[in-house]
């Protein structure tokens, strides 16, 4: 597991834990979702957005897998969703992108990715770890290329599914997003085309 951030670089990773293991479980076992939850990330304090009458927090952004929590968004669950909800989705999923493509420079430029790593766990823990560095290494050394981000392998849309125990506060939260993505303020031209 990995957050990106808009460069394309890893600013965190979690590495070792079991292909069984579903995307929340590793979460919630990580340093990450730890420092998360006694505050200690250092997060901006919410701010206000033009159009939003509620202080919205700064989060980060996560695919359907994951729980809701007040700095973690994820979709919207359900295949029959009003435009508004569609359009939340849409424009999160746009965001999460960013990982998506990151993890497509690493392999394609690290191509150990491209096949199994026959080694004992420990030591693919650390190659993982060195090439996580490395792609780092690279990011600042060349910059951006928009080359790099043109073939992703592995990114796929997935089916939403469902998410109980939802915070209330965090609900709210992502139904002003939904809102402002669709009002004069918060809308791009083109977004409708898309959903």
């Amino acid at each position: 597991m990995a957050v990106a951030d808009a460069n394309y670089k890893l600013i965190y990773v979690d590495i070792g834990s079991y292909g069984k293991d579903s995307d929340s479980t590793i979460f919630r076992n990580s340093v990450l979702w730890k420092n998360l939850e006694r505050n200690n990330l250092n997060i901006p304090t919410s701010s206000q957005v033009p159009g939003i009458n509620i202080p919205i927090p700064y989060a980060f952004v996560g695919d359907e897998s994951f729980g809701l929590n007040t700095h973690l968004l994820r979709p919207y669950s359900g295949t029959h969703l009003p435009n508004r909800k569609k359009l939340f989705n849409y424009r999160l999923t746009r965001a999460r992108r960013y990982v998506e493509c990151t993890f497509g420079i690493l392999s394609n430029k690290l191509r150990i990715f491209h096949r199994p790593i026959d080694v004992k766990v420990d030591f693919a823990v650390d190659i993982v770890k060195s090439c996580c560095v490395l792609h780092n290494f690279d990011r600042d050394r060349d910059g951006f290329s928009f080359d790099d981000t043109l073939t992703i392998n592995g990114f796929e849309e997935f089916d939403v599914l469902n998410n109980s125990g939802i915070n209330r506060n965090t609900n709210l939260i992502r139904d002003a997003l939904s809102h402002y993505f669709m009002s004069d303020e918060g809308k791009l031209p083109w977004q409708f085309e898309k959903i």
